[in-house]
C-alpha cells in the first residue's frame, strides 16, 4: 500500500500560474518565515487556449491544470483544496481622470471628504475606460490608483488633510482589470475541484519573489517576459506605484523562426528552446524535409526580433517611470533570449551591469533542496506563493462581502471604500447621486430648483456601523447595501405660478398648459402684468455621509438672509444660509453651468467689473461673471 494521502493544512501553500504557453505549480510549507518548496511542476498547453495571458478555452486549460495538480498530489501526498493564483497583468487598463467636490461651506478637510474625493476620481477613470469599451457592459475591478494632485478652490496642493476650503479636486492615475479576467480565472479553479486561497496581480506576484521589501525604496523596475506580452512592474519609496505592459515577447521569437525556416509553431518553439545550446539542432520544415543548424544561426535569425523586444520594453519602462530607473530585473522565460539584457541596457543607455535577470534574492524568502530557484521563469509562480505564505499581500487572506470572499489586489492598509471598488462598486454606489437639477427662464429671469439629496449606504462592519475610511482586517465580515440616488428635481408650471392662474402661458414659444411639466433650457412666458413669484434656490445640501441616515429635508428660506444677485447676465435669487454666514464668489460656481473638470481654458472671475476672488462675500444687487 502507498503512503496515505494527508489534507491540506494552513501551512502549506499551493500556487498556480496559468501562462499562455504553460502551467507552473508549487507546493510549499511555511517554516520559520520563509517558503519550504517541497514540489514544482510544469506542463504546456496542448493547444492555443491561452491568448496573451487570457484564458480562451476554460475547458482545456482546466485539463492541464488538473494534471499538474495530481502530480503535485502524487509527489506531496498532500491532496490540495486551495490554491493562489494570479490574473494577467497584461489585462490591466490604466487610466487618467479629475474630480470635483465641493462642500457645503468653507471648513476643515476630512478623511471622510478625501475618501469621498479619491472615490469619485476613480469612477471617473473607470468611466473612461467604458466609454472606449466595444462593451458598454463591461465591468472592471480596481487594482489600485495614484493620485497626481489636489486642488482647494483652485489652487494646487500636494496635500489637502486638514487645510480649509470649499472647492475639492483631485486628479488620479487608477488601474483597473476587466471582470472577464478574473471570472474565467475562478472558472478554471472551481472546473478543478479547488478554491481560490488568494488572488493578486501577475506583476505584483514576481515582484515580491524578485524584489525583497527592504530594497523597495530604490527606483526599481521589473519586467516579466511571457510568451504573449512582457508585464512590467516599477517601485520606489517602498511601494509598487504603476503597472504597464510591452505588447511583444517571446512568441514574435517564435513567428519569426516559423517564417524564416518554414516550421510549424511546436519546432518553432523547440528551436527557440535550442537558442542557449551549445550543439547543433537537427529539425524538419513544413514540406518533410530535414535540415541542421547551429545555435550561432538560429541566433542571427532572430537578432532584429530580440533588438524590436528590447526597444519597446526600454520605452515603456520611460513611459511608465518618466526617467531612468536605478536599476531593471528581467523576469520569464522570454529573459533567456541570447543577448536581451545587454540589448534591453543599450536601448535604455544604461550601464550593463543595471540590467540583470530576476533570481538573485528569491533564497531571500524561499528555499528547496530539490530546486534550483534561482531560474528567473520561477518568478511568477513562486512569487504567487511567497505572497500568499508570507503575507507579502493582503489578499492572502479573506475578507467576507456580503458573504462571498472578497475580491483583493492591492497591498497595503486596506480601507472599506478600496475593497468595494476593488469588487466593482463605484462612487454612485457608495456616496450616491443627487437628483439632477432644474434650470429654465421665466419671463427672462433665470430659475433654479436643486435635484433632491440620495439616500446613503449601509455599511456594517462585524455587524456594527461603520464608515468608507474603517480599516478592513482579516477574517471581517463586511455588509453593504447601496446608496439610492435622489429624485430629480420637477416641476409643472403651475408649480412656478401657482395653480388658479389664469394668464396665457408659453414654452418655448408654444402655448402650455398649467400641468406642462418644464425641463432644463426651457423658456417660459406668463402674460400676468404683476411680479410673478420668483423661484428660489435653496441653501446648499450638506454632502453625503457613509453611516446609514435619513435624507436631510432642504434647509427652509431665510427671508433676513435673502439676496439677489446678477450672474452671467441672468438675475439669481439664493436663500440665507443656515447660522446667517454669507455668500462667498465659490458658491456660485455651480450656477455658472460651466464643466470644470473639461475646461481648456483659465476662468475669469469678475464681481461688479473688478477681478473677484473664490473666497469674496458676494451682496445684494451685485453683478457676478464667471466665464
Amino acid at each position: 500500500m502507498g503512503e496515505a494521502m494527508r489534507e491540506q493544512d494552513a501551512k502549506t501553500v499551493f500556487s498556480l500560474d496559468i501562462g499562455t504557453r504553460s502551467i507552473i505549480g508549487v507546493v510549499g510549507e511555511v517554516v520559520d518565515g520563509k517558503l519550504h518548496v517541497l514540489a514544482i511542476e510544469k506542463e504546456n498547453h496542448g493547444q492555443r487556449s491561452m491568448l496573451d495571458g487570457q484564458i480562451e478555452n476554460i475547458g482545456q486549460v482546466a485539463l492541464v491544470a488538473k494534471r499538474v495538480i495530481e502530480r503535485l498530489e502524487k509527489r506531496t501526498k498532500v491532496r490540495l483544496a486551495r490554491v493562489c493564483v494570479a490574473a494577467a497583468g497584461r489585462a490591466l487598463k490604466s487610466e487618467a481622470a479629475a474630480f470635483t467636490l465641493e462642500l457645503p461651506a468653507v471648513q476643515p478637510i476630512t478623511d471622510d471628504d478625501i475618501s469621498h474625493l479619491e472615490a469619485g476620481a476613480v469612477s471617473e477613470s473607470e468611466q473612461a475606460i467604458m466609454e472606449q469599451s466595444d462593451d458598454q457592459n463591461d465591468q472592471y475591478y480596481m487594482v489600485g490608483y495614484t493620485v497626481t494632485g489636489y486642488r482647494i478652490d483652485g489652487y494646487p496642493m500636494s496635500s489637502i488633510r486638514d487645510h480649509s476650503g470649499k472647492v475639492l479636486e483631485a486628479e488620479v492615475v487608477a488601474t483597473f482589470l476587466p471582470r472577464g479576467v478574473v471570472d474565467s480565472l475562478y472558472a478554471v479553479v472551481s472546473k478543478v475541484g479547488l478554491e481560490v486561497a488568494s488572488l493578486t496581480l501577475e506583476p505584483i506576484a514576481a515582484l515580491n519573489a524578485a524584489i525583497p521589501a527592504d530594497i523597495r525604496l530604490l527606483n526599481l523596475v521589473l519586467v516579466d517576459i511571457g510568451a504573449g506580452t512582457s508585464d512590467i512592474a516599477v517601485c520606489r519609496d517602498g511601494s509598487v506605484v504603476g503597472y504597464t505592459m510591452a505588447t511583444i515577447a517571446g512568441d514574435e521569437i517564435t513567428e519569426l523562426l516559423m517564417r524564416t525556416l518554414l516550421v510549424d509553431f511546436e519546432t518553432g518553439e523547440h528551436l527557440k528552446m535550442a537558442l542557449n545550446q551549445d550543439k547543433n539542432i537537427s529539425y524538419t520544415d513544413i514540406l518533410g524535409l530535414p535540415h541542421d543548424t547551429t545555435p550561432e544561426e538560429l541566433q542571427e535569425i532572430v537578432a532584429p526580433s530580440v533588438t524590436n523586444l528590447a526597444e519597446e520594453i526600454a520605452q515603456r519602462i520611460l513611459d511608465l517611470n518618466g526617467r531612468l530607473p536605478s536599476a531593471v530585473f528581467l523576469a520569464g522565460g522570454g529573459c533567456k533570449l541570447t543577448g536581451l539584457r545587454e540589448k534591453v541596457a543599450e536601448a535604455l543607455k544604461m550601464d550593463p551591469n543595471r540590467v540583470t535577470t530576476a533570481g538573485n534574492h528569491f533564497q531571500r524568502n524561499s528555499y528547496a533542496e530539490e530546486y534550483n530557484l534561482n531560474d528567473p521563469e520561477y518568478a511568477t509562480p513562486l512569487g504567487i506563493a511567497i505572497s500568499a505564505g508570507l503575507g507579502l499581500i493582503n489578499d492572502s487572506y479573506v475578507i467576507l462581502l456580503n458573504g462571498e470572499p472578497a475580491k483583493l489586489f492591492r497591498s497595503g492598509s486596506l480601507i472599506v471604500r478600496d475593497l468595494l471598488m476593488m469588487n466593482g462598486y463605484n462612487y454612485n454606489d457608495m456616496m450616491g447621486r443627487t437628483g439632477a437639477n432644474l434650470t429654465f427662464t421665466l419671463n427672462g429671469e433665470r430659475k433654479f430648483f436643486r435635484g433632491g439629496l440620495p439616500v446613503p449606504p449601509v455599511i456594517l462592519l462585524n455587524g456594527e456601523l461603520a464608515t468608507l475610511t474603517d480599516t478592513v482586517r482579516a477574517g471581517d465580515h463586511l455588509q453593504f447595501v447601496q446608496a439610492k440616488p435622489g429624485e430629480d428635481a420637477s416641476r409643472k408650471i403651475s408649480d412656478v405660478l401657482g395653480s388658479d392662474f389664469t394668464g396665457k402661458v408659453t414654452v418655448n414659444g408654444a402655448k402650455a398648459r398649467l400641468d406642462t411639466v418644464i425641463h432644463t433650457g426651457d423658456d417660459v412666458w406668463a402674460d400676468r402684468k404683476d411680479e410673478e413669484p420668483v423661484a428660489q434656490a435653496p441653501a446648499p445640501a450638506p454632502k453625503a455621509v457613509s453611516a446609514p441616515a435619513k435624507a436631510a429635508p432642504p434647509a427652509p428660506a431665510d427671508d433676513a438672509g435673502q439676496i439677489r444677485v446678477t450672474l452671467n447676465g441672468e438675475k439669481l435669487m439664493l436663500f440665507g444660509k443656515p447660522g446667517g454666514e454669507p455668500y462667498y464668489l465659490m458658491d456660485l460656481l455651480k450656477f455658472s453651468d460651466l464643466d470644470f473638470q473639461n475646461l481648456d481654458k483659465p476662468v475669469e472671475l469678475r464681481v461688479n467689473g473688478a477681478p473677484g476672488q473664490f473666497q469674496e462675500v458676494i451682496k445684494d444687487g451685485d453683478r457676478v461673471e464667471i466665464v
